[in-house]
């Protein structure tokens, strides 16, 4: 029987947007995410449309959709399916057997031409497993039969990563995790593609209807099963629910929690999954697309870190409900799960905490941090329910749920109370009854307290605005010493304290406790902890610390009011001293909380809490402004463990490293530590590139010491270099700044003829080093390679020297020794162009064919004949600009000068008194001994520079 209005179906795009008065296209397939409206149709066109909601006073709501753009894919098949990942702002289009990567806006394939072929459908794995939150997990049927494959799609690629055989040909398949559920030709089954193992859920017959195969939440599944049932199924092949009776020819089926929605040919039924009742039945003709769309706006998903013990994550469930993020708990944020938790002595063992990552929620994808609460287990909520015809789209809006609270309340006689005081708010003047009313909540709220209704009772205490040192004082021991509070005259119960209320049992005493805990953490961050805040946070600090919870090291390593006296004497009772030694630090007494945890790692005292404690204080030093602390414990650090203790040093802030810690002090300092001493040196010279010969001269000393206690007493000049020993080789190449003679010096008769090598080149003693190269150890692509090396950024003949040199070595009379015939014919055939080709020609035997080195004096050929043909031009240039001077010249002298004895040089102002004279192109003339002398004038009067 229908009982409920659950939804209004409502026109979000209308016919004429689509197709016009085109009659031939129809709608094939939708897409939503978040405004943006995907179309594909049976005329291979893609529409875009952005819809835009109007709230209605009803609580429903109207969409009207703005037609962005269209775009043919250049097929002639229809557009099969359309998936939006919108964290790659990518949209994979389903045409013609082949997915096409197009951008969400514009529409255009990406430039890549990234696509996936052989695709007869496709499903995007909600609950990814590969924890790249720049990509999405695609599953697809395959053209090949039998044969699903999994896919990562990234901005502009894919990459295959699973190809599964099925026992049948698959019609269907939805994916969770590793989990794939598929419609079979005659049955339904999950298979998990990791391990392989199938799992049979229930027969169906293929030809006489269509398979519905939904993902509707982790791990759970909703089929379309025989004798009109919507079957719900978990990876584990059970159902956790009772199935919904729906038509026997649906043809669609969509979750909008708590109801299922299913499409026939006549009719839109809604079903609801509590009761499995049929609520609604709206009437809709011609309908063959129903789907629903998660919200996808940019959301993150949700990590709940447990430190210590090792790393607990959990995926955000789809159904988890969003809440304000609260500004005093402690956030790390990661881009996967947990990428790093940057400044450790923020987190301790057992702490639960809060973690925002920005990546995905699901395989579409979100950047916007939000803070969640999960719930694991849960079906997804809310989102947008689309249903289309191949003319229109329309959208299913859900009314608002009406809640029940007031009918569970009215069955509880504190509630009657309430409703009754509240009847009398006419005859009592405003301020009297506010006061009386919260009284009255304040004494309901215990009422409930002293029953175990622990979330009535909280209610109820929050809307009385109870003072919480009344709850607390109910406690024994837990208000601080110093504190000055009295309970409220007249009483608001009768209980002296918790073992009155309980009558000693202890359970009931535990279950009040941890409700105090939960509820002091609540209003520890509001207005009701105004004025009361160290008796909030003491009291919070003690129960945590007698009952061992986690939260008790969170609050400590955010901003507390905890009293120090108090709280110390609790915790040292309790053993808890990793948390007193926190305690101590927020106080601005690092050095007894150093102490402390340095007698834990030492075993003087015993805490458990922390199994990395020692890594702990590590850090801690690490970022601590204190350098006499620092320098304290520094000894101490490095006696534990010399790799880690020396970071210390080496992950300091930049600015601490350059101004407080002097790196000759702390070199000295490491001096008895030799492992610490060549980290710190490497930091030094590689990470902070220091250019100071000292440091680079001892790091290559220390693990020139380092590779000759390596080295094996017999000649090793084949063995395989060691890692240190690769380390010295890249330092003695890239560095400058080390002693070469002195390091000469060291490596002479320590059988290290390559590093032997690198050094001599180091000194432009090439041949020395090229002899070492080929005759010692015949490594001829070291030879190629060293060339390469020395004569980077040097000008073009310094590179042919060192080449002819090579050469020269390869070619040098003496017994034939076929390997170097070899080498130099390779050295000639490969790097042609460093070579004069006629001195070479000059050097080759003549008993070397013209074969053997044909790369060679083609490319010599080639180079000649290019050198010729551009002094060839080269030469034209030049007679082309001699004859522009020609013909200027001649111009000027096609032109008579008139000389007299009342003529004067324009330079000495004297008459010519012979006809000899210089004339400049402006027509001025002087004596030629001025012309020869005009570089002495510093200002002629007026002959240009050119005669």
């Amino acid at each position: 029987m229908m009982s409920t209005k659950a939804f209004t179906l409502v026109s979000a795009v209308e016919r004429e947007l689509l197709v016009g008065d085109k009659e031939q296209g129809h709608i094939e397939c939708v897409e939503c995410c978040g405004k943006n409206l995907y179309v594909g149709t049976s005329d291979c066109i893609v529409y875009h449309f952005l819809l835009e909601e109007r709230a209605q006073p009803a609580g429903t709501a109207t969409f009207s959709a703005t037609k962005q753009l269209h775009r043919h894919l250049g097929f002639r098949k229809p557009v099969s399916e359309l998936r939006a990942a919108s964290a790659l702002n990518r949209l994979l289009v389903l045409c013609d057997n082949s997915i096409t990567l197009v951008n969400m806006m514009s529409l255009e394939p990406v430039p890549s031409g990234a696509r996936i072929k052989g695709a007869v459908a496709l499903a995007l794995n909600e609950n990814p497993v590969s924890g790249d939150p720049f990509c999405v997990e695609v599953c697809i049927i395959s053209v090949k039969r039998r044969t699903i494959q999994v896919f990562l799609v990234y901005e502009d690629r894919v990459q295959i990563v699973r190809e599964v055989s099925t026992p049948e040909q698959p019609l269907a398949v939805a994916v969770d995790g590793h989990f794939l559920c598929l419609a079979l030709t005659t049955q339904y089954i999950i298979l998990n593609y990791n391990t392989g193992v199938a799992q049979d859920l229930f027969p169906y017959c293929s030809d006489e209807k269509r398979p519905i195969v939904k993902r509707i939440g982790r791990q759970e599944f909703l089929l379309a099963g025989p004798g009109g049932l919507g079957m719900f199924a978990t990876v584990a092949g059970i159902s956790q629910r009772a199935p919904v009776h729906w038509s026997e020819n649906v043809i669609g089926a969509a979750i909008c929690f708590p109801y299922v929605i299913a499409l026939d040919n006549e009719f839109i039924t809604v079903h609801s999954m509590l009761d499995q009742q049929q609520k609604q039945t709206l009437p809709f003709k011609e309908g063959h697309i129903l789907q629903d769309f998660e919200d996808r706006k940019r959301r993150s998903f949700c990590c709940l870190l447990r430190t210590g013990d090792g790393l607990l994550q959990e995926h955000l469930q789809t159904g988890a409900e969003l809440k304000a993020s609260e500004p005093e708990r402690n956030l790390l944020c990661s881009s996967s799960f947990v990428d790093c938790l940057h400044r450790v002595s923020q987190v301790k063992r057992g702490q639960w905490v809060m973690g925002l990552a920005t990546g995905q929620v699901n395989s579409r994808g979100c950047k916007e941090m939000i803070e969640v609460t999960p719930r694991p287990g849960r079906i997804r909520v809310g989102g947008r329910v689309i249903v289309a015809t191949s003319k229109g789209v329309y959208i299913l809006v859900p009314l608002p749920l009406e809640k029940q609270i007031q009918d569970l309340l009215a069955s509880r006689r504190v509630e009657e109370a309430l409703v009754l005081a509240k009847g009398a708010r006419r005859n009592i003047p405003k301020e009297k009854f506010q006061v009386m009313y919260r009284r009255i909540l304040q004494q309901a709220g215990f009422i409930q307290f002293a029953q175990l209704q622990f979330l009535e009772a909280k209610e109820l205490f929050r809307s009385g605005q109870l003072d919480v040192r009344e709850l607390i004082s109910l406690y024994p021991f837990l208000l601080p010493t110093s504190s000055s509070f009295t309970r409220s005259h007249p009483p608001l119960h009768e209980y002296a304290d918790l073992n009155q209320l309980t009558q000693g049992d202890q359970e009931k005493m535990a279950k009040c406790k941890r409700f105090l805990m939960s509820y002091l953490n609540e209003v520890r961050s509001t207005e009701v902890a105004n004025g009361y805040k160290e008796d909030i946070d003491t009291a919070l600090l003690k129960l945590y610390a007698e009952a061992d919870h986690d939260s008790l090291l969170d609050l400590l390593v955010t901003e507390n009011s905890c009293l120090l006296t108090d709280s110390a004497a609790w915790l040292e009772k309790h053993k808890k001293y990793f948390a007193l030694g926190l305690l101590y630090h927020y106080n601005n007494q690092d050095a007894a909380a150093v102490q402390l945890w340095v007698n834990i790692v030492n075993g003087d005292i015993h805490d458990s809490t922390r199994s990395d404690l020692y890594e702990y204080v590590v850090d801690f030093l690490t970022y601590s402004l204190d350098q006499e602390l620092v320098w304290k414990y520094a000894d101490w650090v490095l006696q534990k463990s010399e790799e880690v203790g020396v970071q210390v040093f080496t992950r300091r802030p930049l600015d601490e490293q350059q101004n407080s810690f002097n790196p000759d002090s702390i070199i000295t300092c490491l001096k008895k530590y030799p492992k610490a001493l060549v980290k710190y040196l490497e930091h030094l010279v590689i990470d902070r590139r220091l250019q100071k010969e000292e440091y680079h001269t001892h790091l290559a000393l220390l693990y020139l010491d380092e590779v000759l206690q390596q080295r094996p007493g017999a000649n090793s000049k084949g063995a395989e270099a060691t890692e240190t020993q690769a380390k010295l080789r890249h330092l003695l190449q890239k560095s400058d700044l080390y002693r070469v003679h002195f390091l000469i010096d060291r490596v002479r008769g320590a059988d290290l003829p390559m590093e032997s090598a690198i050094l001599h080149g180091k000194l432009e003693e090439h041949e020395e080093a090229l002899r070492i190269l080929v005759h010692e150890l015949q490594d001829f692509s070291a030879a190629e390679d060293y060339c390469l090396w020395r004569s980077e950024g040097r000008d073009p003949p310094y590179r042919q020297r060192l080449f002819h040199t090579l050469l020269a070595m390869y070619l040098q009379p003496g017994p034939s020794v076929p390997e170097l015939a070899v080498a130099a014919t390779d050295l000639l055939n490969h790097h042609a162009a460093e070579f004069d080709a006629a001195h070479v020609l000059q050097l080759l035997p003549g008993t070397w064919s013209v074969q053997l080195l044909r790369p060679f004096l083609t490319g010599a050929v080639r180079d000649s004949v290019h050198a010729r043909r551009t002094t060839q031009v080269a030469l034209g240039l030049a007679k082309s600009e001699n004859l522009i001077y020609k013909y200027d010249k001649m111009k000027l002298k096609g032109s008579s000068v008139r000389l007299s004895d009342k003529k004067l040089c324009q330079m000495c102002q004297n008459p010519f008194r012979e006809p000899v004279f210089v004339r400049y192109p402006n027509g001025g003339l002087v004596h030629t001994h001025c012309a020869a002398g005009r570089h002495t004038n510093p200002s002629p009067p007026g002959p240009g520079a050119r005669t």
